[in-house]
């Protein structure tokens, strides 16, 4: 069972592996593609930016009591991850340490009181405040592996990849593993589980996630 405690541990951990990945690169790295089907490495980045600025909208709306929507519309989402990945690496990349600093600041500042107050999701879900780091750990952690700039989920921690699979199969509607992946390496279940490349031969197709 995770705890308030590990989400935070794993985002901070995440956003550190994401932050370096992305600083490592040049101008010509990042516009080359990335994991994901029709995205460059800006286009991530980009997102996890973005992504970075609509959380902290649901912390504000966690201190204030002001209802603070993640983001306008998926239009306006849309069009910001494209207008970011058009941006030149070092003011992408100044986007991307400033959103989530600031992410990082408002909720150091929340009280107990308003980590229990309830949000909305852009999925529409209404959620505790608390669940907040687990939302953007899993952001910076599974993006970080899109990149495609050299990590795998079995870079990630083991305790982060264990409950991203019960999160996972718990969306998914899976109560057991199928017989083919349950004996399978644990991170290539973990990239099986959120629709990402993977080895296990035999492992029934499955949708996108995240």
């Amino acid at each position: 069972m995770r705890t308030p405690a590990d989400d935070r541990r794993w985002m901070d951990h995440g956003t550190a592996l994401f932050l370096d990945t992305v600083a490592a690169l040049d101008e010509a790295g990042l516009e080359a593609d990335s994991g994901l089907p029709g995205w460059t490495r800006k286009h991530v980045v980009a997102h996890v930016a973005a992504n970075a600025d609509a959380v902290g909208h649901l912390v504000q709306w966690a201190a204030t009591g002001v209802e603070r929507p993640m983001y306008g519309s998926p239009e306006e989402r849309t069009a910001g991850i494209e207008q970011g990945a058009a941006l030149p690496a070092p003011a992408l990349l100044a986007w991307l340490r400033r959103s989530t600093e600031a992410l990082a600041e408002a909720m150091d500042q929340l009280t107990d009181a308003q980590w229990a107050s309830e949000v909305r999701t852009a999925q529409g879900r209404t959620v505790p405040a608390t669940e907040t780091p687990w939302m953007r750990a899993r952001e910076v952690c599974v993006h970080a592996v899109d990149l495609d700039a050299g990590l795998t989920f079995a870079d990630l921690p083991d305790d982060f990849n264990r409950a991203l699979r019960e999160d996972i199969r718990a969306k998914r509607g899976l109560a057991e593993l199928p017989a083919t992946v349950a004996d399978a390496p644990p991170a290539e279940v973990t990239a099986w589980l959120a629709g990402r490349p993977h080895t296990l031969a035999d492992a029934p197709a499955l949708g996108p996630w995240l």
